[in-house]
């Protein structure tokens, strides 16, 4: 048998229904740590908490639009 690498499952943006974990807000940044669970928050909330949540997230994904001040931080971890 041949062996292959799966690719690791794709995070997918907020949904235009999801809101944030904090706040109630409309989700703009889907962070998932490294239990497998998803945390989701508004532009305040997920630039507020910038740097705790680099700490702990495995993988994130923004809407479209919003530009995580966290992106840089991630890349440098």
């Amino acid at each position: 048998m041949t062996p292959t690498l799966t690719p690791p499952e794709a995070v997918a943006p907020p949904g235009a229904d999801e809101r944030c974990d904090r706040c109630n807000a409309a989700g703009k940044l889907r962070v998932t740590l490294a239990g497998g669970s998803d945390l989701v928050f508004c532009g305040h909330h997920a630039n507020k908490y910038a740097e705790q949540l680099v700490k702990i997230a495995v993988q994130y994904k923004t809407a479209p639009e919003f530009t995580w001040r966290g992106a840089d931080l991630m890349a440098t971890n």
